[in-house]
């Protein structure tokens, strides 16, 4: 009763679902707090508490740096940033050191006092993409929470995506599509009318995934329910403090996951 703030190893991108989960439920009301965002390369970005928007990271200099996402990015001063827009972003070690980039996209939410504050958007490598459409993961993400609100009474535990080619000749013949398995409450199963409103609400977010679907070389979406603790075994096969991939890439963790279908 005493509590007056969470304090997260991350609350960005889709990891805002348990964020979410605990607002609704026994951490109504309380302030959330994230000290640092890991970065590729071991550098972290400080986040400024109790600012908004919440859980900014301030971008120092010291090892991190901005870039234009251009085909050939260009090293961006953190004097040229621009409120409101997205750059990538590279990190570098001791002087004389090389730099590379981390495949993280960063949006300038503001700025405290001259130094840019940033939220994370995306990873440019988790992506949905079986005939080059590329839908970013925290984007799919929001249309799944969309499809979500049409279901009453259903919660989101949570959920992983997987290309069809990852199954092999297990996906038959049909068009490449995309496989979702979620963990759910409050519901025991779906309709195929309630499970049509996933691939519904992404066509409505991305016209490209339209197209491809009314041409026919994109497949309907499939959706699978799997049983409670799922994903707590998935986080253990991972063996991994990093947020949760939402694009599985391995058959072993697919085999896991598909054994625990119920639905």
């Amino acid at each position: 009763p005493q509590l007056e703030v969470v304090v997260l190893r991350t609350a960005h991108g889709t990891e805002r679902l348990y964020c979410d989960s605990l607002r609704q439920a026994d951490c109504q009301g309380l302030p959330f707090y994230c000290p640092f965002y890991q970065v590729g390369g071991g550098v972290s970005l400080c986040c400024i508490p109790f600012l908004q928007p919440e859980n900014s990271s301030v971008l120092a200099p010291a090892k991190c740096f901005p870039l234009e996402r251009d085909k050939e990015p260009r090293t961006v001063l953190l004097d040229e940033l621009w409120e409101g827009r997205e750059y990538g972003l590279g990190v570098t070690g001791k002087p004389g050191e090389y730099r590379c980039r981390t495949g993280e996209v960063l949006r300038v939410a503001g700025f405290h006092k001259q130094c840019p504050m940033v939220e994370p958007v995306r990873r440019e490598s988790h992506t949905l993409s079986v005939r080059g459409e590329s839908i970013p993961e925290e984007q799919f993400c929001q249309s799944l929470c969309r499809a979500l609100r049409m279901w009453p009474g259903a919660r989101l535990i949570d959920y992983v995506c997987v290309e069809s080619s990852l199954l092999g000749d297990s996906s038959g013949p049909c068009a490449p599509h995309y496989e979702v398995f979620m963990e759910l409450q409050g519901l025991r199963g779906l309709s195929e009318g309630q499970r049509y409103k996933l691939d519904q609400c992404l066509q409505e977010d991305f016209p490209v995934y339209k197209s491809f679907r009314f041409k026919g070389s994109i497949g309907p979406l499939r959706l699978h329910l799997v049983r409670p603790g799922t994903f707590t075994r998935l986080r253990e096969a991972l063996g991994s403090p990093l947020p949760m991939p939402r694009v599985l890439h391995e058959e072993q963790l697919l085999r896991l996951i598909q054994g625990s279908v119920v639905s």
